[in-house]
This record gives structure tokens, C-alpha cells and sequence, in this order.
């Protein structure tokens, strides 16, 4: 981990390091500031409890997809993955709140750059575990063979894949890309962070997404076609209504991350204190965590057997 700072004067401890940072940027000041002013106590408050729901949701979804037999293929196994993705993404971010404002200053440059990069690895793990969700599909549509419960070895590639992924990017910080040399290359939303890295980690968020939105197009025409070709119509039916609810999913998602991932690269144009927006950054983030709370009931919404499996779930534990 890169936390030497440049020669000449320095500060003594992480905690110096971490206020000549947030000084730097121009968040000092409202770190500081009694939190019991304002409305940011109810802010607060109302962040945690949305963390909260989404863990628990998130959590049934797991336990519904344990529980059942009926969840235990390949497509099952990737939502399982993605729940798993938006429960840690909820227990990050309350983490993440819990250790803000002032106690920020108390935490170690370690502890800082793991309590950051919690939350990339939960963006980097739900952005990879839609794109392992569509690489099967694809697959799965050329082939046009259904899905063979014995052989999960590809899933458990894709899935190991996507965690190996996201942990490498969330572990690039803490390892030495970052701007403890480098003032003038901080970000603003995170003041230890390289605007380059954050760079380099949006580009590859969009690229992923780009990649996404053209294997599920490439998907949708070969559902259709194979619809008018095969006289069966209750596969296509059903091959169609889940490819419906997995592209909702990644408009939800592209819907609540694209204004933080614009931010973020309104942060890397800017220099420290000339973009006002970048101070108001607790919303984005709050929406992107949303999406988080999202999928749960999008795949209640869109699934019967998951819907049942629910009021089951939710029967029993009243």
C-alpha cells in the first residue's frame, strides 16, 4: 500500500493525512460540523433504514432460492449471485455511514481505503454478475438447449470470475493507485482516490454495460426467430418473460447508476472546489444504492414461483 507521502513537510498520522485531503477538495468543514445541526441526523437515519431493507429483501431472496428446488439452475444461481451482490452493497454502505462525519478523522488510511473499496467491489460484482447473466443467456440461446442442472461448472466460472474482478478493482487503491503523492489528482468525492483510477473504473463499468445492452439485443432476435420456428410456444413464452425481466433489471440498473457514474466523471473534469454538485454526492450514491432494493421486487413482480416462494418465506417467519 502506497501511504508515503512526498517529501518536506507531513502530516504525522492517518488522520493528518486523511484532513489535509478532505481540506484539500474542500470537505473538511462539512465533515467536522455537528451533525445534530441540520437535517443531516434525519438524512441519516433514513439512509440506514433503506440499508436495512435492502438487506433483508435481499436476504430472502437467497434464502427463497436456497430453500427451493424449482431455483436451483444455472439462471437461479447467477440472481443468487446478484442478490448476494446488493445485500453486501447494503451492509457496505451502512457501514459506510456509520463511519462518516467526524469519525471519519479517526480511522487509520487502511481502514479508509477497505471502507471505499467495499462499495466498488459491490458495484464491480453486480456489474460483472449481469454481465456473466447475459453471456449465459447468449450462450444458452445459441446452443438452444435448456438448462442442464448437472453441469454448473460454467456458472461457478462466470460467478468466480466476477468476484476475482471485482475484488482486483476495488483492491487497486489500497495497494498504491491513489493521489497520497499526488494532491492535484485527488478526486473530490473520494479525496485519497486517483482521478485516474476513478477513470479507468467508470470506463470499464460503461464498456461492461455497453457489452450488456448488445448481447441482450443479439438475445431478443434470436428469441423471436426461434419462436416462429418452434412449434412449442410455452418455451418461448417462458424463455421470453424471463429475458423480459432480466432486461428490466439492467434498465434499473443503468437508470440508477448512470447519474453517479456521470458524476463521477463531472469529479474527474473538475478541479478541487470549482463543481458544486460534487458536495451533494451522498444522493447519488443513495440512488445507486437503491438499485440494490430494486431487484428483489422486480423478480417478485415479474415471477410467480418466486412470488409464492416469498409469501411462504414471509408466512413463516410471521
Amino acid at each position: 500500500m502506497a501511504t508515503v507521502l512526498p517529501p518536506g513537510p507531513q502530516p504525522a498520522s492517518g488522520n493528518e493525512t486523511l484532513q489535509v485531503h478532505y481540506n484539500y477538495v474542500g470537505k473538511l468543514e462539512g465533515r467536522l460540523k455537528d451533525p445534530s445541526k441540520g437535517g443531516s441526523t434525519l438524512t441519516t437515519i433514513l439512509f440506514l433504514v433503506v440499508c436495512s431493507f435492502i438487506v433483508l429483501e435481499n436476504l430472502m431472496v437467497l434464502i427463497a432460492i436456497w430453500k427451493n428446488n424449482k431455483f436451483h439452475n444455472r439462471m437461479y444461481f447467477f440472481i443468487g449471485n446478484l442478490a448476494l451482490c446488493d445485500l453486501l452493497a447494503g451492509i457496505a454502505y451502512e457501514v459506510n455511514i456509520l463511519m462518516s462525519g467526524k469519525k471519519t478523522f479517526s480511522l487509520s488510511l487502511t481502514v479508509w481505503f477497505i471502507r471505499e473499496g467495499s462499495m466498488f467491489v459491490a458495484l464491480g460484482a453486480s456489474t460483472c454478475s449481469l454481465l456473466a447473466i447475459a453471456i449465459e443467456r447468449h450462450l444458452t440461446m445459441i446452443k438452444m438447449r435448456p438448462y442442464d442442472a448437472n453441469k454448473k461448472h460454467r456458472v461457478f466460472l462466470l460467478i468466480g470470475m466476477c468476484w476475482l474482478i471485482a475484488f482486483s478493482l476495488g483492491a487497486l487503491p489500497i495497494l498504491g493507485w491513489n493521489c497520497l503523492q499526488n494532491l492535484p489528482d485527488c478526486s473530490t468525492i473520494l479525496p485519497l482516490y486517483s482521478k485516474k483510477y476513478i477513470a479507468f473504473c467508470i470506463s470499464i463499468f460503461i464498456a461492461i454495460l455497453v457489452t450488456i445492452v448488445i448481447l441482450y439485443a443479439r438475445i431478443y432476435f434470436l428469441v423471436k426467430s426461434s419462436s416462429r420456428k418452434v412449434a412449442n410456444h410455452n418455451n418461448s413464452e417462458r424463455s421470453m418473460a424471463l429475458l423480459r425481466t432480466v432486461v428490466i433489471v439492467v434498465s434499473v440498473f443503468i437508470a440508477c447508476w448512470s447519474p453517479l457514474f456521470i458524476l463521477f466523471l463531472i469529479d474527474v473534469a473538475c478541479k478541487a472546489k470549482e463543481c458544486s454538485i460534487l458536495f451533494k454526492d451522498q444522493w447519488f450514491i443513495m440512488l445507486a444504492v437503491l438499485n440494490s432494493a430494486m431487484n428483489p421486487v422486480i423478480y417478485t413482480l415479474a415471477s410467480k414461483e418466486m412470488r409464492r416462494a416469498f409469501f411462504r418465506l414471509v408466512c413463516n417467519c410471521l
